[in-house]
């Protein structure tokens, strides 16, 4: 079994949910980058989502287009992102999640690219720039080698093609609470209930939920409804703020905020409209 589907039976039979947080590969080097996937999964993460920084990213928000900008004027690449993966793997339990554009698979070579990653140890991915009707390729290279691939799903999707997306995935399912670009949010849409039950409906995958979520009562607004949270934006900021502190000063920022976040997912919401 896929070690994401296996964290998500785990959680299902234990009646708990997961958080995932969202790092940029790189920033503020690749080092730091391991000590933060570790500090993720000291602090209670699940899954960790692992950005392979590009220039034109689809649809990040100015927090996380910034931290992508300053891995690559550093000279961050792709081989030094799986390489890293390699090297820390087997002190992991977390999974591990490339949000990739499809720009890098490609020019690296669809084949390659995802054997390479899977091999390292990457788990799954997130290709949010390749659309499933022109998948089939890519969603195949990547069941045949172990991995998961997941589509997001907005608040604008048509029924009919959440359906189609819905079915295209495996591993879960990347609903974004909001339409637009990812950024931190005072508050959590009211309709994100509703649409997480219309997806159960037509999918048993587990559902995840993004944009937006930056505060522990987010991610206990997100939980009480879906499967996990994902935080980004949030998470990043807090990065950039400590990189002139250093590698410790980013570590200890980023593991302290990670805990806070992870309480949500153990306590009732408060004030929960996500919920109602």
């Amino acid at each position: 079994m896929n070690r994401i589907d296996q964290i998500f039976a785990n959680h299902a039979q234990n009646g708990t949910k997961a958080l995932m947080p969202y790092l940029t590969m790189g920033d503020p080097d690749i080092q730091t980058s391991a000590r933060l996937i570790h500090a993720a999964q000291e602090a209670g993460a699940s899954i960790c989502e692992l950005g392979f920084p590009f220039s034109d990213p689809v649809a990040d928000g100015p927090t996380i287009q910034a931290s992508m900008t300053w891995a690559l004027e550093h000279g961050i690449k792709a081989k030094d992102i799986l390489q890293m993966v390699a090297e820390n793997r087997s002190k992991l339990d977390v999974g591990l999640v490339a949000m990739v554009s499809y720009s890098i698979v490609h020019k690296i070579g669809d084949g390659s690219f995802i054997k390479d990653a899977i091999d390292a140890g990457i788990d799954g991915f997130i290709i949010p720039d390749l659309a499933y009707e022109e998948s089939a390729k890519v969603r195949e290279l990547i069941l045949e080698n172990g991995g998961i691939l997941s589509f997001l799903i907005a608040p604008t999707t048509p029924e009919a093609r959440a359906i189609e997306i819905a079915k295209a995935s495996s591993g879960f399912i990347y609903l974004l609470a909001r339409a637009g670009i990812t950024g931190e949010k005072s508050d959590l849409p009211p309709d994100l209930a509703p649409r997480v039950e219309k997806l159960r409906e037509i999918s048993e995958l587990p559902i995840t939920v993004g944009f937006g979520v930056s505060t522990d009562n987010h991610v206990r607004q997100v939980v009480s409804v879906a499967d996990a949270a994902i935080v980004g934006s949030a998470i990043v900021r807090r990065i950039s703020e400590a990189r002139e502190r250093g590698s410790d000063a980013v570590v200890q920022a980023t593991h302290a905020f990670m805990s806070d976040l992870a309480r949500g997912l153990t306590r009732a919401p408060e004030g929960c409209e996500a919920s109602q």
